[in-house]
């Protein structure tokens, strides 16, 4: 996860998690299944890494095809969906799970 020095006003404490209607709501994983993160309707992510559930845990807002996130522990991150079905977020390709 990468930090900006200049959202220190944006953080999560200082800003509620916003409702979300995207069509990147639902679960995305990395190729080896190893990360999984879940894009919540209300505004929260829930990221899980190996066996560690919910290793990480913020809000997150979705604009056009580009992703910021806040993690609870007050890093930043930021990610783009190159399509529908894959997002490239902190250096790793994600894949919409499919149901």
């Amino acid at each position: 996860m990468s930090t900006h020095a200049n959202d220190a006003a944006d953080t999560t404490d200082s800003i509620a998690a916003e409702p979300q209607s995207h069509p990147y709501l639902g679960m995305w994983v990395t190729g080896d299944g190893r990360i999984r993160q879940e894009l919540l309707p209300t505004g929260r992510y829930d990221e899980a890494r190996g066996t560690r559930r919910s290793a990480y845990q913020g809000r997150y807002r979705v604009t056009g095809t580009q992703i910021d996130y806040w993690d609870d522990t007050g890093f930043t991150a930021e990610g783009t969906f190159a399509d529908d079905d894959t997002l490239h977020h902190g250096g790793m390709i994600f894949y919409r799970e499919k149901r």
